[in-house]
């Protein structure tokens, strides 16, 4: 549990940057090499390759290099963990409103 706490923990630090989400948005539409990504937004190619090696040191995105080319891709796998997660918060809050739903209507029914 704590290891899945803690990748959890990674991949939202990861996705906390709006630079990062808009890669891992970008990756979604398949691979691409990191020049063609960089050219998409207003830093240097060093300050990008810090966001590129946040998104794949926790698991979000590989990277190939293939001559001097470095192409980047998406780990769907691990957008699995946040579904999962998601998964869960729905059913708990889910949960939770069919409960008040059902105290204010018996509040309703049952006045004191």
């Amino acid at each position: 549990m704590a290891q899945y706490s803690a990748q959890l923990d990674g991949v939202f630090i990861a996705l906390a940057d709006p630079t990062r989400r808009a890669v891992v948005r970008r990756l979604g539409h398949g691979p691409t090499s990191v020049g063609d990504l960089a050219r998409e937004f207003p830093m240097t190619l060093p300050s990008f390759m810090k966001h590129v090696r946040t998104l794949e040191s926790n698991g979000l995105i590989r990277t190939v290099k293939s001559g001097r080319v470095r192409t980047c891709e998406l780990n769907r796998e691990r957008l699995a963990l946040l579904d999962d997660w998601l998964a869960e918060q729905r059913r708990v809050w889910s949960e939770r409103t069919d409960r008040l739903e059902q105290f204010v209507t018996d509040a309703k029914e049952n006045p004191r």
